[in-house]
Formats: structure tokens, C-alpha cells, sequence
């Protein structure tokens, strides 16, 4: 039986004028298939629906999909599967199974993002950004408040215990008050031992403890392998790296000008101002800085002493001259997980 378009090909020649012979030569057919479909001796073909393979996983696809689901939303691993369906009998392969499972998974809901929110004047947020190791090292010390997003970035040459406080005693100030708790990841200047009188009771550093006290915050840790507890204050380190930090080291490599601190911190509080605390925030739907008049009226009053200097010394680095993929960039910049 020749193909549906080869049928209508005889037609359309032959209503054209074509002659038997002129036809069979056109379409490699003989001259008594073309006289046999134009007499009507033979119907015109038809594509016949193919019947579906069958599959190895046929007899344990069912209890797979119904198992996926019902463990939702856990994501049951495919080696367990695997072992499972292997015990109802099933002699497949692991890959097409693994085929399956992630097939599955892909149509599964996605889990709901349960946003932690404080209210203001509860929560701020503490960590430290990367920017460059070696023999010239740059940190961002970063601190967000958690109600109205309000945030202080500081540049610094070091990590130590007195570049932490001294940049959270000017966190606080630019504030215009303190939160009643602290939140930090489990940074090593921070916290001595994680749980060491108990559940949550942990062994900070006798000098983050003196500020604490002074201040009247209560310093807290992030959960062990649970980012989300800190998310804001992660999110907007993506965000400086990428809209303010790697832009000004272009900036200044094209122009060829040394980075300094204090020309990194003048830049910063100028960016600060004007536009990180001017973006509008999707998931309160409102300005940072617009939240911040609101959240100072529930901060604690700062305190009346102040805490000693830090000694901090600014650094200046010969320019270099770059020419590389954005993709270096990259590199220039990690935080601290």
C-alpha cells in the first residue's frame, strides 16, 4: 500500500493532464498501481494509530506516581524507588525509573515560601561579605533591619571581633536605635561554642556580650544549614555585589583610579541613601526608607556611652588593568556561608 501523499499526488497529476506513463516515472511507482487507484480499485490509505509500547514500568508506574505523591512534599530519592519497585517485581533498569520519577516531581506543586516577618524594632540581621582574600583582604559588614529592610554596609579591611563591633555600634547609630535582637550566622568572632549551657544557649564572645549589654540586644544564632532564617540580610548581599560593588570596581579599573576604603565607604553611603533604600521591596510593597521612619519608633533609645575606637587603618591597592569575563568577577566577591 502506497503512502496517503503518494495517493494524492496521482490525483492531482492526473487532473492536471498527466498521462499513466508521466506519473509512474514522477513517483517511482508502477504503471498498474497508478491505473489501479484511479479506477477506484483500491481505497485510499489511512495512517493507522500506532498501539502504545508497552514499558517494563507498566506494572509499577501507578503505585510510583500514587507513592511520590502521597510523600509530598518530601522528594522520596529514586534509589529508594528503585529498591520499592524492584520488590513488587519489577526488572527494569534504574535509569527509566529515575526517568519517571523526575518527571513526576516536575508536575508536583511547588512548595509554598513561608516568609518569616518581624515586627519592627524585633529583628536585625548580621552577617559578613567576602570581597577579597589574600594579602589585601576586603570585607562588607552588613546589617539589615528585618521589619523595614533598612540597611548599613561598612568596608573593612579585616574580620576581628573589633571591626565587627565598632561597625555594629555605627549600624545602630545610622538607625537610630537598637533592636531588641541581633541575629548572626555562626561566625567565629561571634559565638565560641554553639549550645554550650544547653538548647540555645550558646557561648558568645565576651565582648559581643559587653556590647549586648550596653546596647540592650540580645544576640541570637541562625539555625545550623537553615539560610532561610537570615534570608534578608543574604538577599541583599546579592544584590550589593551585583548593583553596587562589581559595578564600582569596573568603574575604577576603566578609569584607572586606586580602590581605597574610604573612597569604597564614601561611594557606598552615597548608594545607600540614594538608591538601595529607595527600591520599592516586592514582599512588603513599600520603600525601606519610608519603613525605617515607622521602625524607629519602636527601637530601644542607643545608649549614652559609646563604644572605643576600632583602630581601623584604610588601605589603598595599585590599579590594575583588567581585561576579562564578567565571569571573573564572580570571584571577587563570596559570602560567607
Amino acid at each position: 500500500m502506497i503512502k496517503v501523499e503518494v495517493f494524492m499526488t496521482i490525483w492531482v497529476l492526473h487532473q492536471q493532464g498527466a498521462s499513466v506513463r508521466e506519473i509512474a516515472r514522477r513517483l517511482s511507482v508502477s504503471r498498474n498501481t497508478v491505473r489501479r487507484y484511479l479506477r477506484g480499485g483500491e481505497e485510499m490509505p489511512r495512517y493507522q494509530r500506532r498501539s502504545g509500547r508497552s514499558s517494563k514500568l507498566d506494572g509499577v508506574r501507578a503505585y510510583l506516581e500514587r507513592r511520590i505523591d502521597q510523600a509530598l512534599p518530601h522528594r522520596l530519592p529514586a534509589t529508594v524507588l528503585f529498591r520499592e519497585a524492584q520488590a513488587l517485581g519489577y526488572v527494569g533498569g534504574e535509569r527509566i525509573l529515575r526517568q519517571l520519577v523526575s518527571a513526576r516531581y516536575a508536575k508536583a506543586p511547588a512548595a509554598p515560601v513561608v516568609r518569616y516577618e518581624t515586627e519592627p524594632g524585633e529583628q536585625m540581621q548580621v552577617d559578613w561579605a567576602v570581597i577579597r582574600r589574600g594579602v589585601a583582604p576586603l570585607s562588607a559588614f552588613v546589617a539589615v533591619l528585618g521589619y523595614s529592610r533598612s540597611t548599613y554596609v561598612e568596608i573593612v579591611d579585616n574580620e576581628r571581633i573589633e571591626s565587627l563591633l565598632g561597625c555594629q555600634a555605627r549600624a545602630l547609630a545610622h538607625f537610630g536605635g537598637v533592636p531588641r535582637k541581633v541575629l548572626y550566622d555562626n561566625m567565629k568572632t561571634v559565638v565560641i561554642q554553639r549550645g554550650a549551657y544547653g538548647e540555645g544557649l550558646h557561648r558568645f564572645h565576651a565582648a559581643l556580650w559587653d556590647q549586648a549589654k550596653t546596647y540592650g540586644f540580645e544576640p541570637k544564632l541562625c539555625a545550623p544549614y537553615r539560610a532561610q532564617t537570615k534570608g534578608k540580610v543574604e538577599r541583599f548581599i546579592r544584590y550589593f555585589r551585583e548593583c553596587f560593588w562589581i559595578p564600582l570596581i569596573t568603574r575604577l579599573q576603566a578609569a584607572e583610579e586606586a580602590l581605597t576604603i574610604d573612597l569604597a565607604n564614601t561611594e557606598l553611603r552615597r548608594w545607600l541613601a540614594e538608591t538601595a533604600d529607595q527600591r520599592p521591596i516586592r514582599e512588603i510593597d513599600a520603600r525601606p526608607a519610608d519603613r525605617l521612619v515607622q521602625e524607629r519608633q519602636a527601637l530601644q533609645p542607643l545608649p549614652n556611652t559609646t563604644m572605643p575606637a576600632t583602630g581601623l587603618v584604610a588601605a589603598t591597592w595599585p590599579c590594575e588593568r583588567l581585561q576579562r569575563s564578567p565571569k571573573v568577577y564572580q570571584h571577587l566577591f563570596e559570602v560567607n556561608a
